[in-house]
């Protein structure tokens, strides 16, 4: 079982690949704009889902030493 989380760029990456980005993610959940970054540095399940839904992927997929 893989434990090592998904790198921020390759997270970022992900997104990109589908046309988003964290802000304009954010901003489409009515979210302030930085918040999903948040996600990069504490346990955030709101932002962990949104983002993994976006990507296509679950969210213990990304972050697997969180779940």
């Amino acid at each position: 079982m893989n434990t090592t989380d998904w790198h921020r760029a390759d997270i970022k990456a992900a997104l990109e690949k589908k046309g988003l980005s964290l802000t304009s993610l954010a901003i489409s959940r009515g979210l302030k704009p930085g918040t999903l970054s948040n996600v990069f540095r504490v346990n955030y399940p709101k932002a962990q889902g949104i983002i993994a839904e976006a990507i296509g992927v679950s969210p213990e997929t990304i972050w697997p030493s969180r779940y």
